[in-house]
This record gives structure tokens, sequence and C-alpha cells, in this order.
């Protein structure tokens, strides 16, 4: 007797591939529990904490610019701290300060930390091309430097477009368990994804960065093959030097290898907390580093190719996106990260936008949600 099933109807591809998690009127509760859908994860938890303590700003909730965001129908959550104390915070009715959210790219930030510390250990040059460390790599990545990887300088067959249901995007999103590949369609793994990635002349012309997600999971990849050591056992050294209180979730492959482009989950303070290492130039809890403190300030100091309009006005350097004062980045679906080191302020916002499309589905959103916060980072 044979017991029938039925694909999980969580991850199951649906609307132009999207699974239903995904899919507008599932969003909001697909990204406020995206930790318990995803096929694989790990978690990670630090042995001890960085303790936080309130001292409100109040005034910071009647600024009419950062009023608006927080009155939105997609937020989830917004937190303003400097060093051990909360200056602000506030959250949506169905979400709290003990609840776990997807961060997606912004996960590409511990690339910064990793690529930092493997520069400064002599253990990776960023002027080599990429099959100088991974040899079996394909030709989209091959003769590409590190540095132009990082940067989201370089052009290849990748694409991003998410209304396109057969952009390259969505077969990543199954390799990494986010859906399930289509119906007879052999499972991938992130890296199998990665070395079939075609390109011919690999100059990014554009004029602008061009985001591609997969450049995330190379450079981790070349840390991992320079180092000798797991992505895991660099990830557990940044949660334990950014002491946070709750689990660091990050959604893997099948084989295990953690989704540093876009996979980890944590809450709105513990974001914070691990933002604070930027906004202390790598500076851990209890005296440990992580990353290096040079790469970071040459991070914004240098950084790579400006973004599209109109956020032209901030450039994207070595997995961060900067203004040449503060560093950060955003991720799918209406979150943002923001840390200003020379304040020693990070600023977090969460939310689930409902629109399908790009990345960033209203360009017209993530532009003024940065400058306000830029704008906090700098004044408070």
């Amino acid at each position: 007797m044979t017991v029938p099933s039925i694909a999980n109807p969580d991850l199951a591809p649906l609307f132009h591939n999207y699974p239903r998690w995904d899919l507008p009127d599932y969003r909001r509760h697909g990204f406020h529990n995206f930790h318990t859908t995803m096929r694989y994860a790990m978690s990670l938890r630090a042995p001890r904490v960085l303790p936080l303590r309130k001292q409100i700003n109040w005034t910071i909730g009647d600024r009419p610019e950062v009023a608006r965001f927080l009155a939105m129908p997609h937020f989830s959550a917004f937190v303003v701290v400097r060093d051990e104390r909360i200056l602000y915070e506030r959250y949506a009715p169905d979400f709290g300060p003990d609840r776990c959210h997807p961060i997606m790219s912004i996960t590409k930030t511990t690339l910064n930390l990793m690529l930092g510390r493997a520069v400064a250990d002599g253990l990776v040059n960023l002027d080599d091309q990429v099959r100088t460390y991974l040899p079996e790599i394909g030709t989209g990545y091959a003769e590409a430097t590190i540095k132009a990887v990082a940067d989201m300088n370089i052009a290849n067959d990748y694409t991003e477009d998410y209304s396109d249901p057969s952009a390259t995007v969505h077969h990543c999103d199954a390799a990494n368990g986010c859906s399930l590949p289509p119906e007879g369609q052999k499972e991938e793994t992130t890296r199998s994804v990665i070395c079939g990635i075609t390109g011919g002349d690999l100059a990014n012309r554009t004029g602008h960065a061009l985001y591609k997600t997969t450049n995330s999971d190379v450079i981790g990849w070349i840390i991992e093959r320079a180092s000798g050591r797991a992505l895991r056992d660099w990830l557990i050294e940044i949660v334990e030097a950014a002491g946070i209180e709750g689990c660091f979730h990050i959604t893997c492959d099948r084989e295990g290898v953690p989704l540093l482009s876009g996979g980890a989950c944590l809450s709105a303070r513990d974001l914070a907390r691990y933002g604070l290492l930027f906004a202390r130039s790598g500076e851990g809890i209890d005296g440990s580093r992580v990353g290096d403190a040079a790469f970071i300030q040459e991070t914004r100091r240098n950084p790579g190719p400006p973004m599209p309009k109109p956020r032209d006005w901030m450039r994207y350097s070595r997995q961060l996106t900067t203004d040449g004062t503060w560093l950060g980045h955003g991720g799918y679906g209406g979150q943002y990260m923001l840390a200003n080191p020379d304040t020693g302020i990070v600023v977090i916002y969460f939310s689930v936008l409902e629109n399908t499309g790009d990345p960033d589905p209203d360009p017209n959103f993530q532009g003024p949600l940065v400058k306000m916060m830029a704008k906090l980072a700098a004044e408070v």
C-alpha cells in the first residue's frame, strides 16, 4: 500500500514561483514565523549577553519623519540604541521585543566582518580572482576579483528579478530551503547553483552597483576555503562577540551551508546588539574583537559603486551600504540596519512590505527610510 502525500503547502511554488509564505496575503505571518518555516536551519546562542537598559528619549517618536514610518501598516519594530542604552523602541501590536524577524539581506553584513578578518590575517587578497580560491567555480565568477564581487560590481548571467518566474533567484530559493523545486526537478545546493552561473565579460559598465545575492554566497565560500574554518564557526564567533540574548537562527541548504546572503532571523534588540559591532569598529563584549577595524573604516571611506537611482546617494561597499558616514544594509521586504561609528548609535527598522517584485519593491520606501534613520543616528 502506498500512502499518498502532497507538496508542503507553505513551500510549494505558486504565483510567479513564489511559495505561499511569501505571497502578499500570507507574507506578514510568513515573515514573523520565518525561522520555523524554512526546511533547513541552524540556531546559535551566546553564552554571555550585552545587557541593555532603557533610557528612553520620547522626542524621537515625536519626529514627523519617524512617526510616519511607525504608523505604516507594514511596520513591525523600531529600535534605537547607543552603547548599552535603548534610546527608543516601538513594536506593532502583533510583534514584540522577544519576537524573531527575518533580516534577509542584512545577513550579508556578517561577511564584512569575516572578510575583514581574513584579509587582515593574510588569508585573502581582495585583488585575487575568485578562481584562485574556488577553481571549480563557473564562468560567472571565475575571473572576477574578490573586491568586485564584494562590492556588487560584476556583470554575469545571474538574474534577481523576482517578478520573472524563470529568474535565477528562484532557483536559489529552492536550493536554500525557502521553497520547493519545480515538480520533477532535482533539488540543488547553494554551491551547485553558484557553480552553474555563467558569464562572459564580467565588467560592470552600468555605472551603478549590480545587486546579485549569489555574490555573498561566493564570498562566504572563499572565506571558508581560505581559512579552513566552517562558516558556522565564524558565525558563532560573531554571535558571541555581539552578546545577543536570544537565538540567532539562520536557514541553510541541505548540506548545512548557512545562507549568509539572507537567511538570518533574530529580534530587533539582538539585531541592535549586532549592529553595535559596526558602531564600535568590530569591538565585541568583554574585549573580544571580530572583523578588522581598518577594514571597516575602509568600507565607508573608499566605497564601491553607487546604488541605482533614486538611491544613488549611497554606495555599496564590501557587503555594506554607506554614505561615507554610516554603515548599513537593507533586507528583502522592508528591513534596515544602520550604524553610525561617529556617534555610536544603531537604528533598526523591521517591516513586511506586501508588494511582490524586486527586493526593494517600492523605491520610494527605502530611500526616505534610510535618510530618516541616518539623520536620527547623527543627531540624537
